[in-house]
């Protein structure tokens, strides 16, 4: 249930500030809910400007069970894809 609140909150405030490992420090960094359009329709994204581990934006998209996208690539949650997003 605290990934549904994460979740919410992130939707509503179309902002979250979230504590990550980046170069072997530990940063706070804005990710923006960006919502893109694709063939399945809108989908909301937590997007980041910087560069960042693929193992720390797999993190936060498992703990806000949201798509992640960075420099780096689109990540999702485990076991969802695009369609499951759309209309969000």
């Amino acid at each position: 249930m605290a990934d549904e609140t994460k979740m919410r909150e992130a939707l509503s405030k179309g902002e979250v500030l979230v504590r990550v490992r980046r170069k072997g420090i530990y940063q706070n960094l804005p990710f923006k809910l960006v919502r893109r359009r694709t063939a399945c329709g809108l989908v909301p994204f937590l997007v980041l400007d910087r560069p960042l581990d693929l193992p720390e934006i797999v993190r936060v998209s498992e703990e806000y069970r949201l798509p992640v996208e960075s420099p780096v690539g689109k990540v999702f949650p485990s076991g969802k894809k695009e369609t499951d997003f759309a209309g969000l």
